[in-house]
């Protein structure tokens, strides 16, 4: 079995600012993929303008590393992003397998707590969305959340994860770890 080291982050919200950081903390991570999940470029008529608001700027850093990345749909994601965008956007989840266990990973506006997907004991449910990082325990799965890379929520950190076959590590951009969960 292959270990792999996957960096999650969510909600760039078409902030070039943030977006650097981001990339700056994955040179640093060495991960061998960057997943996304979702609301990359638009930061929608919820939230305010983001820090150097540049969505093509954004495109254009991200497309730099396409190969790299994996990502799922978010509710501010359109055609037109997919448009700009090197690497596919559109799906609305994916699987992912680590430590032995499946990792459902989505946006967070049509599968989340409060409208699972069908998961079974110790499945991970992983999604962005709300801006706030999360790793709460349900009776059937565990919710994981990475916070958001431009818009933090309720006190939150800006953010990404770290995940491997040892489990989930939440770090803030300049990599100080914040929470950890060991499978």
């Amino acid at each position: 079995m292959i270990n792999m080291k996957i960096m999650i982050a969510s909600d760039i919200h078409g902030s070039a600012y943030w977006c650097k950081k981001l990339l700056d903390a994955r040179d640093m991570e060495k991960p061998d993929k960057l997943l996304l999940l979702g609301d990359i470029l638009y930061h929608g008529p919820r939230n305010p303008l983001p820090e150097e608001y540049m969505p093509a700027r954004v495109a254009e850093m991200l497309n730099a590393i396409a190969d790299d990345i994996l990502c799922v749909h978010g509710n501010c994601d359109s055609d037109v992003d997919q448009m700009v965008l090197s690497f596919p956007i559109t799906a609305e989840s994916c699987v992912l397998y680590a430590g032995g266990r499946m990792i459902f990973a989505t946006h967070g506006h049509v599968f989340n707590e409060e409208n699972a997907p069908k998961l079974h004991k110790g499945d991970i449910l992983l999604h962005g969305h709300t801006h706030v990082q999360v790793c709460r325990e349900h009776e059937n799965y565990t919710y994981v959340n990475p916070g958001s890379v431009s818009l933090p929520k309720e006190d939150s950190w800006r953010g990404y994860m770290i995940l491997t076959d040892e489990g989930l590590v939440w770090k803030t951009l300049e990599g100080e770890e914040k929470m950890r969960k060991a499978f």
